[in-house]
């Protein structure tokens, strides 16, 4: 199962930024469960937006909640309430919001969920890592492609000029996400996201310091 945590309010406002027309979109499964991005959840972080933005220029918080974010035919339900929404905003872990950002390139698709690790199913079939859960997620920058876990380096001040193609130099079938994540950006008409040097990434959050757990002291026994 995957778990997450929501993040900061104020991180979230930052990048949600004066966005007319928001749809928010809750995943009813693995966050579901941990609290994080199901539709109880969802209906928190709108209402808080709603309170928020009551006293400025009108501003629209659609909410919905799929089964799993993480499966193309449920992403299809979301397509079916967009209505020329200005932003996405996904509730899910990192996977959910990669396959949104996917399935709208037109539109931003934004994380308001730090994906905090990765549980463990163990079923047979082909699993592509898009998201290593490292804690601090930087989708929202990067145009919902995840430097960390798709760029072979793991840069985030790329690319690193040895791409051929659109291909990643490591060989076989690898693409490039530095190549993915200007293409995605232009078209989005976010490159200045990359005007600035990002800073070094902060480890601490990340796997390498053994197993990690997520403690909800409100949800204890």
């Amino acid at each position: 199962m995957i778990v997450g945590e929501r993040k900061p309010f104020e991180e979230i406002r930052g990048l949600l930024g004066e966005s007319a027309r928001v749809l928010l979109v809750g995943c009813g499964t693995c966050v579901k469960v941990c609290f994080t991005g199901g539709d109880k959840e969802v209906a928190v972080l709108a209402s808080q937006l709603r309170l928020s933005a009551a006293r400025k220029k009108a501003r629209t918080f659609d909410e919905m909640t799929v089964e799993r974010q993480c499966e193309p035919e449920f992403v299809d339900e979301v397509a079916k309430r967009f209505a020329g929404h200005d932003v996405i905003m996904s509730m899910a872990c990192g996977a959910g919001v990669q396959l949104l950002a996917s399935r709208f390139p037109a539109v931003p698709v934004l994380p308001a969920v730090n994906t905090t690790f990765l549980g463990a199913l163990e079923k047979q079939g082909l699993f592509v890592e898009n998201c290593q859960g490292c804690g601090a997620c930087v989708l929202g920058t990067f145009g919902g492609i995840c430097p960390v876990s798709r760029c072979a380096k793991s840069l985030f001040n790329g690319p690193c000029g040895g791409s051929q193609d659109g291909m990643c130099e490591v060989g076989g079938e690898v693409p490039c996400a530095w190549h993915q994540i200007i293409e995605r950006l232009q078209k989005l008409g976010r490159l200045d996201n990359l005007k600035a040097p990002v800073a070094p990434k902060d480890w601490r959050s990340a796997r390498h310091g053994g197993p990690r757990k997520l403690v909800r002291e409100e949800n204890m026994p």
